[in-house]
């Protein structure tokens, strides 16, 4: 077995007998993996790290060839983002990132910008008020760095540039133009301004798009786009995105 050491970020965990841990890590060197703690539900002490959610850590595990649960012998505690704690909205923000992260990037496929991605975001959830802005600027740019974004720039289906009556499709994955419209008579309308406001975000990077302003109307249809995407291809609903929605429907009666 090779012993193997990185950077890596708690996705998600589940208790393993009466002991140990189970824990989903998504990794700066060696993409998403799961590895096994020994003993740590028993001894914590024996790990310098309390493994919560979303924490960062370095770890240190076997890597086993014939099982894809690795055995982490080592993980110390880089940073707990402890201020998001402070916050149901960046808490549900912060859960929401992780388990994006575990749905949409495969097991074992490196990404290293996605992995930076991932911590500038938490980073930005502990120190800032604007937790929806930061999960929205997320999912553009981490459905663009993983390879699953809409396609924007001409329609999906002929590839032609076109400049008006525009519309998105879900089964097609992107713009189709009026001409293609029969290929998906389902297909919604949608604002030339959202369509540039995803296009500035996948262009520029994490920290310079937390400038960019967002007319409401366009934020609320990013939003559904966005949603509907990734429930799409996803085949399901991220169990985080449906607590965001109820918390933001129970804001909006007050």
């Amino acid at each position: 077995m090779a012993i193997l050491k990185t950077e890596a970020i708690v996705l998600k965990r589940y208790d393993l007998r009466e002991t140990s841990l189970l824990v989903n890590f998504y990794t700066l060197d060696y993409g998403k993996i799961t590895g096994e703690l020994k003993g740590i539900r028993q001894e914590p002490a024996k790990f310098a790290s309390s493994v919560g959610l979303f924490s960062h850590n370095d770890i240190i595990f076997y890597q086993k060839r014939n099982s894809s649960v690795h055995l982490v012998s080592q993980c110390d505690s880089k940073n707990d983002f402890s201020p998001i704690k402070q916050s149901i909205s960046r808490i549900t923000a912060a859960s929401l990132l992780v388990e994006l992260l575990d749905g949409i990037m495969a097991q074992e496929d490196k990404n290293v910008d996605v992995f930076h991605l991932s911590l500038a975001a938490l980073s930005e959830l502990s120190l800032n008020n604007n937790p929806d802005k930061i999960m929205t600027i997320f999912k553009i740019k981490i459905l663009s760095l993983s390879g699953f974004k809409p396609h924007l720039d001409s329609c999906v289906v002929c590839g032609n540039v076109f400049t008006e009556q525009l519309k998105f499709s879900l089964n097609l994955g992107g713009l189709v133009c009026p001409k293609c419209n029969a290929k998906d008579t389902i297909a919604r309308s949608i604002y030339r301004g959202t369509i540039a406001t995803i296009l500035h975000i996948e262009r520029n990077d994490f920290r310079s798009n937390l400038t960019l302003g967002m007319n409401p109307q366009i934020k609320k249809e990013l939003d559904l786009i966005l949603n509907s995407f990734l429930n799409f291809h996803l085949g399901k609903e991220l169990k985080s995105q449906k607590v965001i929605t109820k918390l933001n429907n129970i804001e909006a009666l007050h």
